[in-house]
């Protein structure tokens, strides 16, 4: 009698995820030559690159002219490597430093996994910094504005990776009708917040720059769409961390807080600054580089 009360609690539990959705198994890994493997979550980073650089070749067109063509190329190389330079330094000091102290060569290991936006934002700002030092032409604000706006493509394919490889699920969710019971996640039904955080990320910002970006009065106050995108990903991010599982080596930090949120605060803030500065400036309605291809 005592043992079927013990099992019918356990039967319930299966029963539960019975009616969660199934996580579709997708290999991680899209091809191995050899010894090396060609991974999705490498390929989002290609995507998001290769279609984000082809993107700001079309918004360059548009008066007023932040960049020519062949800044665009050239920027390419420098924005790659503040992406990644930034992206695995941020998540090594803020994630995982104790764990890398101990393995400080595993820091270099990129194909092992582990970058953070914040820092790939970090880089690319420090990128946009120096490219337009280097050529004196350049609007910081400006140029800002167009990367901003192609950033939005990378974030979605790089969440969209993460989805397939089964990593940064949510939170348990028994209730929800659409959740999934991710291989590394226990048996319980998680959000997939890896979707909620590609949608959010990737297609409502990338919608919202570009509505945006359509408006002329926007466009000539550099430093504008640059703002927005900081705040508006600092929002949407500090919402999808509701919603995903703290990092396992973190957990809640101050006030219940994760990382994530934490890290968005100063992007929040640093967004709205910049809009109120833009705002303040002369409109910017002239051609600013000399010339156009």
């Amino acid at each position: 009698m005592s043992r079927g009360i013990w099992t019918l609690p356990i039967i319930i539990a299966r029963l539960d995820t019975m009616f969660a959705l199934v996580f579709p198994q997708i290999d991680p890994v899209i091809v191995s030559v050899g010894p090396f493997d060609f991974r999705w979550y490498a390929l989002a980073y290609i995507a998001g690159l290769m279609l984000g650089w082809r993107y700001v070749k079309a918004l360059v067109k548009r008066s007023p002219y932040a960049m020519t063509q062949d800044n665009v190329d050239d920027f390419l190389v420098w924005a790659t490597l503040g992406v990644i330079l930034g992206g695995r330094t941020i998540y090594v000091l803020f994630y995982k430093l104790s764990y890398y102290m101990d393995h400080p060569w595993e820091s270099l290991m990129l194909w092992k996994g582990g970058m953070s936006f914040h820092g790939g934002a970090v880089g690319v700002i420090l990128a946009i910094v120096l490219f337009c030092y280097r050529r004196k032409e350049l609007s910081i604000p400006a140029v800002g504005d167009v990367i901003c706006c192609a950033v939005p493509i990378g974030l979605f394919f790089g969440r969209i990776a993460n989805f397939i490889n089964g990593e940064l699920y949510g939170r348990v969710a028994p209730d929800v009708s659409w959740a999934m019971v991710f291989p590394g996640g226990g048996p319980d039904p998680r959000h997939p917040s890896q979707l909620y955080q590609a949608g959010m990320e990737g297609l409502v910002l990338f919608v919202v720059l570009t509505l945006l970006w359509r408006r002329p009065e926007i466009r000539e106050r550099p430093g504008i769409l640059s703002g927005v995108f900081l705040a508006g990903y600092g929002i949407v991010r500090t919402i999808g961390e509701v919603f995903r599982q703290p990092d396992r080596d973190l957990g809640f930090l101050v006030g219940g807080l994760t990382m994530g949120q934490l890290l968005s605060f100063p992007l929040i803030i640093a967004g709205v600054v910049l809009i109120w500065w833009a705002g303040r400036q002369p409109k910017d309605d002239k051609q600013q580089v000399s010339t156009m291809e």
